[in-house]
């Protein structure tokens, strides 16, 4: 299959090729009941109940093909669509890929205030980010500050005598404590997004694919709690599982209660005591497959 073969009337959408971010979209894609099947060696794939193909690029090109209109819709980070300076329409944010872009000094080099650096050598793979961060810096000192752009390896400039600090991705400081740099300034706050071109024509597939996405992230995100109660302690109770919009509640033959309600997943063994601690009883935990909320 080549991009000749592409059904010209298919909504595009533009999948990260590679990587954690890849994982993390194909799973979540599949969660959704997104099918398609992507051939060995190949970036393009015809999904299977939707007008729809995937194409698969580099994440930092995405947004350059969405704002452009060679795709409808993708997948990327805030900094990707920043850097580019991409017209496009922001559709929801995924909850996954967190993480600053900072400007990160030398430990050895005992810098804590990010204005030190400026008029100094910085290395980058966001050199418009970087140069916009450091301009009204700049401008206050009366100095500039070298921007170089480096496509990888941006950690090792410093250990290399190539600069005097670096401007790059911050996730857990792993690779950032290993190179010995610490963080100065944050550029950015970032996370993956979802996006679309604002006038694409297919519209109501974009929308489709909200939905289904933020079902699948809801999913992830809680779980089912059921329990029954006696009627004396059910407003107690539903205070504990007040749910995302109420608790439901089912009367029993016996006077008592069973009350169903979504709570998140992080917060789920505590409820399940307080439910208990207060007198609730028979409480069952469900996990979530997909939603529609």
């Amino acid at each position: 299959m080549s991009a000749n073969t592409v059904n010209p009337d298919h909504c595009l959408f533009a999948v990260p090729k590679k990587g954690r971010l890849y994982e993390k979209v194909t799973a979540m894609l599949k969660g959704a009941g997104v099918e398609y099947h992507r051939e060995p060696r190949l970036d393009i794939a015809i999904c299977k109940d939707l007008p729809m193909t995937m194409v698969f690029l580099p994440a930092s090109d995405i947004s350059k093909y969405v704002g452009e209109g060679n795709v409808d819709i993708g997948v990327t980070g805030i900094d990707i669509v920043e850097e580019n300076c991409s017209e496009v329409e922001r559709v929801m944010d995924l909850g996954f890929g967190a993480c600053r872009l900072c400007v990160q000094a030398p430990v050895a080099s005992q810098i804590t205030d990010v204005k030190d650096l400026a008029g100094k050598r910085i290395v980058t793979s966001f050199p418009t980010l970087t140069k916009k961060f450091f301009d009204p810096i700049d401008a206050e000192k009366g100095v500039t500050t070298s921007i170089r752009f480096v496509s990888g390896s941006v950690e090792a400039a410093c250990g290399l005598g190539l600069a005097d600090a670096v401007v790059d991705l911050v996730e857990t400081g792993t690779t950032m404590k290993a190179a010995g740099l610490e963080v100065v300034g944050t550029v950015l706050q970032t996370e993956s997004i979802l996006i679309t071109n604002p006038d694409s024509k297919h519209k109501k597939i974009v929308e489709l694919l909200k939905h289904r996405i933020e079902g699948y992230i809801t999913s992830k995100k809680f779980v089912m709690v059921s329990y029954n109660c006696s009627a004396d302690i059910l407003d107690a109770v539903s205070s504990i599982t007040p749910g995302k919009r109420s608790p439901t509640i089912t009367a029993l033959t016996d006077g008592g209660h069973a009350v169903s309600s979504l709570v998140s997943k992080k917060e789920i063994v505590r409820v399940m005591d307080d439910l208990h601690a207060a007198g609730a009883r028979d409480i069952l935990v469900f996990e979530l497959s997909n939603s529609r909320m």
